[in-house]
């Protein structure tokens, strides 16, 4: 048995529960183990504890973080129609990023209104002092670019539903998605994109298509495909797929056509690139029918069973895609764009198939990045030592206590709301020797999993006190 399949089993084994939190709709998506996975792990920490360490090591290692930590002034994005922000607190990220092309934002949850807020703020210095102009979102090719072609033409917040995932849609992204739609009127424009191969509403429903008819078969299938995508019934996709996979091929020879080029410059005239990311997103979705709904149906009807495998082969075929919609991007679309990437830890993270006690031990995109392109690339991670976050069906947990020894507890010994701490450029010492060795940290605030610091992040925003975003919920036109 391979090493990877060692560590998949003992994981599936762990996770005893897992839901596919609405796959396919707004209010979030397979990325994250359910309440009673997280205390089962829980239940099982002394598999990821770290050795003993003592209490003069420890000391010694919270005082490294307080001599080094820059402290943050303030995690609150400009809003439109507020003073400039002067960004002097990030000033230290020039040199880190000086020769960085990609920039990489993650998040150990994703309902954390601070971490929210706090992206949006780097967003905004990365785009206009360091000429960061593309942002690629952890969400759908697709609604990301179709939602960034109309950002100038309508409300922010329907810009946000149309575009990214609903566990982010709440008022702490509202400055993010006011400061997309002012940008749209300046020269340098922050291009919103996104990376993620799975199915979101609002499904695609062809108004790109000068052919209506056709527009309608599209808006059927998406809807077939979607369906099927969170059922059991293997046996009736199967004898659908083929049928479906035409519509998408049909709609694509469509949209190459010169009939439909035409009617998308006169109807998008200001996004010479829609047509490529459009041509993407359908052929993302024809090896979706082909290979992934397949896999997410039989997981489906596994966990029900109590089994794991094929959720976990579900998971890394999404990484695997996401990697290839991201360096696609970077190198086919924007060859010369500097790029931010938004996404969880677990999917931006270095080495995730070497952290111990995540409910995911597979090689995930980061991880799957070329070595040149990890040269270029700065990936920084966000942890919470304290406060309250939510997970993807909304649901309210505290954040467990910051152990000592532990990430959160060696950078919440600086003693500061917001701390910053590089760790790609430094070299080891006894007071950071911490960094280089296996650490104890939380998941979701509550996920306890054993990692080395330096081979999964470049640097670690912590942030204390931290609270569940306010959500913007759906209504029955978003549904």
């Amino acid at each position: 048995m391979s090493y990877y399949r060692k560590r998949k089993t003992g994981a599936v084994l762990a996770l005893s529960t897992v839901i596919l939190v609405n796959l396919l709709y707004p209010t979030g998506y397979a990325g994250a183990a359910s309440s009673t996975a997280m205390e089962t792990i829980h239940g099982q920490v002394t598999q990821v504890e770290t050795a003993k360490t003592s209490d003069e090591k420890i000391a010694e290692w919270n005082k490294w973080a307080r001599d080094n930590a820059y402290r943050l002034e303030s995690i609150q994005p400009a809003k439109t129609g507020q003073e400039t922000d002067s960004f002097s607190d990030l000033e230290m990220l020039k040199p880190l990023l000086h020769d960085k092309r990609i920039v990489f934002l993650g998040e150990s949850s994703h309902g954390v209104a601070e971490f929210n807020l706090a992206k949006t703020r780097l967003i905004q210095f990365l785009h206009q002092e360091m000429g960061y102009n593309v942002l690629a979102f952890e969400s759908g090719l697709s609604n990301t670019s179709l939602a960034n072609a109309t950002a100038n033409q309508q409300h922010p917040e329907q810009t946000m539903k149309n575009a990214i995932f609903g566990v982010w849609w709440s008022k702490e992204m509202m400055p993010l998605f006011d400061y997309l739609k002012t940008s749209t009127k300046t020269e340098q424009p922050l291009i919103l994109t996104g990376f993620d191969m799975q199915l979101q509403f609002p499904l695609l429903d062809g108004k790109w298509l000068k052919d209506k008819g056709l527009a309608n078969r599209l808006a059927h299938t998406e809807q077939k495909l979607a369906s099927f995508s969170v059922g059991t019934d293997l046996k009736a996709y199967q004898a659908e797929k083929n049928k479906i996979i035409k519509v998408y091929q049909d709609v694509l020879q469509s949209l190459r056509s010169e009939v439909n080029q035409t009617y998308l410059q006169k109807e998008y005239p200001d996004q010479p690139k829609l047509s490529m990311l459009l041509e993407r997103s359908l052929s993302d979705r024809i090896r979706v029918a082909r290979e992934y709904v397949d896999l997410s149906i039989r997981a489906t009807s596994e966990m029900n069973e109590g089994k794991y495998e094929t959720f976990l082969d579900s998971m890394e075929w999404r990484d695997q895609a996401m990697h290839d919609n991201l360096m696609w991007l970077a190198t086919e679309v924007y060859p010369n764009e500097k790029f931010i990437v938004w996404g969880h830890n677990d999917h931006i993270r270095k080495a995730q198939s070497e952290v111990m006690g995540s409910p995911y031990p597979i090689t995930m995109m980061g991880e799957k990045l070329s070595e040149e392109m990890k040269k270029y690339s700065y990936v920084l991670g966000l942890y919470a030592s304290s406060g309250q976050t939510a997970d993807n069906t909304g649901g309210i947990h505290s954040v467990e206590p910051a152990t000592p020894g532990s990430i959160e507890g060696i950078m919440s010994a600086t003693n500061t709301p917001y701390s910053f701490l590089d760790l790609r450029y430094q070299n080891r010492e006894t007071g950071n020797s911490w960094m280089f060795e296996p650490r104890f940290a939380y998941s979701w605030g509550m996920i306890p999993e054993s990692l080395v610091p330096r081979d999964q992040y470049d640097g670690i925003l912590m942030i204390d006190d931290v609270h569940p975003p306010q959500y913007i919920r759906s209504s029955s036109s978003d549904s």
